[in-house]
Parts: C-alpha cells; structure tokens; sequence
C-alpha cells in the first residue's frame, strides 16, 4: 500500500504491515485521544518543590506552564515536567513547582485544568523521570461495519505481534504537520549555508498550510523584502518575524538569525535532518529483508538502563561469535538493535547493516563533519544511536460510532517508552496522510 507523499518527504516510504487501512479519523473529541504519564517517581512529604499531577484537556504544554507561572506570578522555570504532551488531548502527568506552597494552588482557576497536590520532593520533576506513557486512543468515522473492523483491527494487530512490534519512525511531528521544514532546514546548517537555512524557514510555502501564509512566505521567497514582510506576514508567524526584524538589522547575519529563536526550536532542526536520515536508513532495512527483531553480523546493539529502557550510550558491535547469544538478549528485552542520528562523531554498523547506511549518506551526500557546527555550537551534534524496533503490544475493542450514526469506532490501548510517537503505531491500523491523526 502506497503511503502519503507527506510521508516521503520525511524518509518514510513504507508500511510494516501488508493489511488494508481502517481510513477514519483521529481527535473528533478532545476524550478520544487519552495519555498518563508513567514515571519512577516517588514523592514524599518534605522539600522545596511542590508536586501535582496535572490533567489537562486542549491545552499546549508550554501554554499551561506559561499561564500557571504568571496566575502564580512566579518565573516558567520554576515549573518542572517530565515531557510535554499533546494539546488535543485529555492529559495526565507529574509536575513540579519550586517553592511553592499548596494552599497558593487551591486558588487557581483555570479551564479545563485539575491540579492534585501529591507531596513535596527535593527534586523537580524532570525529562529524566519519564519512562513513558500510557494511551487510550479511540479512532472513528470507519467506513468498515464493526464485524469487518475488529477482523482488520485483529489481523494487523497479529502482524505487529509476529514481528516484534512496529517501526520506530519519527513521526511528522518531528518535521512538522502541515509544513514539515524542519528537516530542510536542518539540512542546509550542516551543509553550512545559513542563508538558504534562513529562506527555508521563513518563506518556504507548502501545499497544506492556509492560503493567506503561502501567499505572504511566496512573496518574501521571490523578493527578499523582509519589511514588506512584516507588514503582510500574520502576528502568530511569531517566530519568522522576528527573524525578518533581525535580518532588517543585521542584513547579512544568516547566522545569528536563528539564536533570535528559542533554544529548544533552533536545536531541533539538526535533530529534524538526523530523524529524516534514521527514518531513510530504517525504510532501507525493512525494504532489504532485514529483521527488527533479530541482529545480523554487523548491527550496533544498545542495552536496557535501570529502568528497562534503551540506553543509546552502552553499545556494542555484533560480531559472527555473538549473533546467537545478542539475539537471546534481543528477545528478553535486554539489547535493542539502533541505527544512526548521524553526526560529526557516529559509530556506524558494518556487513550489511554498516552498507546499508553508507548507501543513505552517499545517497542523500551528507557531509558528517558539517554536523560541528562551528557558528553556533549548541546546535552541533555528534550523534548517537536509535533502538530501530517500537514494541507494542496494542489492545482493542470495536463498536457503533455514536457520534457518526453507520460508522464504526476503534478504541485502541497500548504503552510505549519515551520518546515514541503513538501516530507511529496508529499509522499501521488506520493507513492515512499523516494530518487525519494530528
């Protein structure tokens, strides 16, 4: 089955399963789209930092943490979470707030918000405490009657079990939903041209943004006239104007353009060239044959951390006396076949593994040393490895859509470890472009 064009625009060209898509629609209400958070965390009665656990529906993480410092008239970094979780969805996890008595949060009011005291700590909560999250993910306007669905949910369900588990892309969100530039460019910095970088960014129109910004980034595209720009480009294109107001100042700095930018925004462009590279090199692999769930002569293998989960920073090469023996781990959830986010400092795999990467980078001329980036050093990389198998074991139940009388709805249930994306498994049942399950 042929996948969207969004899709291989992001390095992914394939699915894993052979089934027919379910088709139908994500998010018709906030409820359908349901996650908790799990962590290692536990909290006692002592400490500087506050701890809740947050539900909240149809909000943007960074939004709430910015709304909550400024009721609370405290600074956003004394805010701590673990990750940040969808907005269109009904969300439940740990955070912390630094010095902060519980009596202040009874008196916040906000919508859609529920904030329960837990206890106190000594430590924020941070990224570090997330092992992952658990997903009650319901899909509706199935075309398919209920019988035919759960026969289709059950068959692509058997595939994923037989194999191990699904691909672990990189979903679109990685690049972008409706303008997936992220990568591009990310591309462009470590091929050391800030300029097109630049460009890319703030004028580059795609097909499934609105009229009105395609027009303006076109114009800007053709002319250069950043002035004209800010008059004509929408107020939420914060960050594209604010990178014309510096351009107008500092014409010729194409550099310097992105530290107008949040940190957490210029880093993740070079992290958006390494997930487009790892997903293209992923597709390759699947397409040669070769197993997820089972190590060749050649592979790098990582190991579990103390908390199961894969640790990108113990690895091993697989060689023809340990095959058996790292396949044995493999299958006890204990080693993790990866492939590369590429960078300036990579191990790369060897045999037809390490063949299978060399063709990508040759292919798409990535130029590894361009990843030490030397302008701006925080956006530098020196790259590391991914587990290439997202374990899954997904549950299910099938009914009448109630809110769309002759359509069938799915209720999909799973796990998966921090870091993952749940579209990537929802991508094999439901076979769509990637902006029905945004």
């Amino acid at each position: 089955m042929q996948v969207p064009e969004i899709e291989k625009q992001i390095g992914i060209n394939l699915y894993s399963t052979d089934t027919d898509g379910l088709g139908g629609q994500l998010r018709q209400e906030v409820e359908d789209f349901i996650v908790k958070e799990i962590t290692n965390r536990e909290e006692g009665q002592e400490g500087k930092y506050l701890i809740l656990e947050l539900t909240k529906r149809n909000w943007d993480t960074h939004h709430l943490t910015r709304t909550l410092a400024k009721t609370l008239q405290i600074s956003q970094k004394r805010i701590g979470v673990a990750g940040t979780k969808d907005r269109r969805a009904l969300t439940t996890q740990k955070i912390s707030i630094f010095d902060v008595d519980a009596s202040e949060i009874e008196k916040i009011r906000l919508k859609d918000i529920e904030l329960k005291v837990l206890g106190r700590s000594r430590k924020s909560v941070e990224l570090g405490n997330l092992w992952g999250n658990d997903f009650i993910i319901t899909i509706r306007n199935i075309d398919y009657s209920p019988e035919e669905t759960y026969k289709l949910l059950e068959k692509t369900t058997n595939e994923i079990l037989a194999q191990g588990g699904v691909p672990n892309f990189f979903g679109i969100q990685r690049f972008g939903s409706v303008r997936p530039v992220t990568h591009l460019v990310g591309k462009a910095i470590v091929e050391g041209d800030f300029e097109k970088a630049a460009l890319l960014y703030i004028a580059e129109p795609f097909p499934d943004e609105p009229g009105e910004t395609k027009e303006v980034r076109q114009f800007v595209k053709d002319t250069r006239d950043f002035k004209e720009g800010l008059k004509t480009y929408p107020l939420y294109l914060g960050h594209e104007r604010a990178m014309m107001n510096h351009l107008i100042a500092n014409p010729a700095d194409f550099a310097g353009v992105f530290l107008v930018l949040p940190k957490n925004l210029y880093r993740i462009f070079v992290h958006g060239y390494q997930s487009y590279i790892y997903n293209t090199i992923l597709c390759q692999r699947i397409e040669k044959g070769i197993p997820l769930n089972l190590a060749v002569e050649g592979d790098i293998v990582c190991f579990k951390n103390e908390l199961g989960l894969p640790n990108s920073s113990k690895t091993e090469k697989v060689v023809a006396g340990t095959v058996t023996a790292m396949n044995r781990l493999i299958k006890r959830n204990r080693a993790f076949i990866t492939a590369p986010l590429p960078g300036y400092n990579t191990e790369f795999a060897s045999g037809v593994p390490g063949e299978i990467e060399q063709e990508v980078l040759d292919e798409l001329k990535v130029p590894l040393q361009g990843f030490n980036i030397e302008e701006i050093p925080e956006m530098s990389s020196k790259g590391t490895r991914r587990e290439i198998l997202l374990q899954v074991e997904p549950k299910f139940e099938v009914g009448e859509d109630e809110l769309n009388p002759g359509k069938s709805k799915a209720v999909l249930e799973f796990m998966l470890p921090k870091g993952s994306y749940a579209t990537t498994v929802l991508r094999e049942y439901m076979k769509v472009d990637p902006l029905q399950m945004s």
